[in-house]
């Protein structure tokens, strides 16, 4: 299978999951139907995935899937690059965080033209592999190059594993041996200059709320102009209120607001958000530290000194290099690879 009938398998999937209810391949109703249902009970098992996480991660990646983004995306690289002469199999291990998120790696695998060995997260293991199976109905000839495990990685060639900073140490004493990608914690950041639109907090919500805040790209962490007044950001942010009514988000939410006060720290609380002044970037469930500055040259140098922790950030500050607008930290494109490692050029360089 040649790079061409890579791109258009995976667009042609791309329309599938931008339009899973209008149902423009009849031939795949049986497909669509299991996603849907997947779609209303994953929260059986996996209380944090919700019927609108879950599709929003579908439409995420439906988008991503167009032509053009494709082609964008392999555009560095030519084709002979993307068909080595004999595949590898690349073990993968998966977070699951939130729904789909070793999307990402699964595609980068298969359009480097190698074999996938997957091992899933108990807390996301049924979507991929029905968004697999979807692929190979497209294209039969995927089937040949994936494969999901429950089991122990073995016979690979190299390894991609995402996980915290604590599984990191176990990632890099098991696959340390092996060419590898190994991702730790990172959390994304917003940058307040003030003079944001309430329309612009609205969407700065999205970024904070999406997943609960489970994500590696959800906003954590806000810096925020000397005296900022935060009666507009919670005002603006109103409309995401419904997000206590979700039983494991409200205990997170309760355990904070009374570790606060049982230690007398100092917080903000709107009644569904904590925001407390803090210099770390990880914040816990329902939890943003915000942390002010004066300066932008300073704050570039605090930015760039703590690279490895952030993994995007979002402001409408020109001053604020490489940063995106509000509202889009979850729908990152395929070029924007998680720590800022090109999984792509790995796979391709692989000996």
């Amino acid at each position: 299978m040649n790079i061409v009938n890579r791109i258009n398998a995976f667009a042609k999937l791309g329309d599938i999951l931008r339009n899973p209810d209008t149902s423009i391949y009849h031939s795949f109703n049986s497909e669509i139907i299991q996603l849907h249902n997947l779609t209303l009970n994953s929260s059986n098992y996996n209380p944090w995935f919700t019927a609108e996480n879950i599709k929003d991660a579908i439409l995420a990646i439906g988008h991503s899937l167009k032509s053009a983004k494709i082609e964008k995306w392999l555009c560095p690289f030519v084709d002979n690059e993307l068909e080595p002469p004999i595949p590898k199999t690349i073990g993968v291990v998966m977070a699951g965080n939130i729904p789909l998120v070793g999307f990402h790696d699964f595609i980068s695998v298969m359009m480097s033209g190698n074999k996938i060995l997957a091992k899933l997260s108990s807390d996301d293991k049924h979507l991929l592999p029905l968004v697999a199976k979807m692929l190979i109905k497209i294209e039969p000839e995927f089937e040949n190059q994936i494969e999901f495990t429950s089991e122990k990685l073995e016979n690979f060639d190299a390894i991609i594993a995402t996980g915290s900073n604590n599984t990191s140490r176990y990632f890099d004493y098991y696959f340390g041996k092996y060419p590898h990608i190994i991702r730790k914690n990172r959390n994304g950041v917003a940058v307040l200059n003030g003079d944001e639109t309430t329309a612009e907090l609205f969407e700065l919500g999205r970024d904070i709320f999406s997943f609960f805040g489970l994500g590696c790209r959800n906003v954590s962490k806000l810096f925020v102009p000397k005296g900022y007044d935060f009666e507009k950001f919670f005002q603006a942010i109103e409309d995401y209120k419904n997000v206590i009514n979700h039983s494991k988000y409200v205990n997170n939410y309760d355990y904070n607001k009374s570790i606060f006060l049982v230690n007398k720290v100092k917080h903000l609380d709107n009644g569904f958000l904590l925001l407390k002044s803090d210099t770390a970037f990880s914040s816990p469930i329902s939890v943003v530290y915000y942390e002010e500055y004066e300066g932008f040259t300073g704050l570039n140098q605090i930015l760039l000194e703590n690279n490895e922790q952030i993994q995007c950030v979002v402001s409408i500050e020109k001053n604020i290099t490489h940063c995106i607008p509000p509202g889009t930290s979850q729908m990152p494109e395929l070029w924007d690879y998680a720590d800022g490692i090109d999984t792509l050029e790995f796979l391709i360089n692989l000996k």
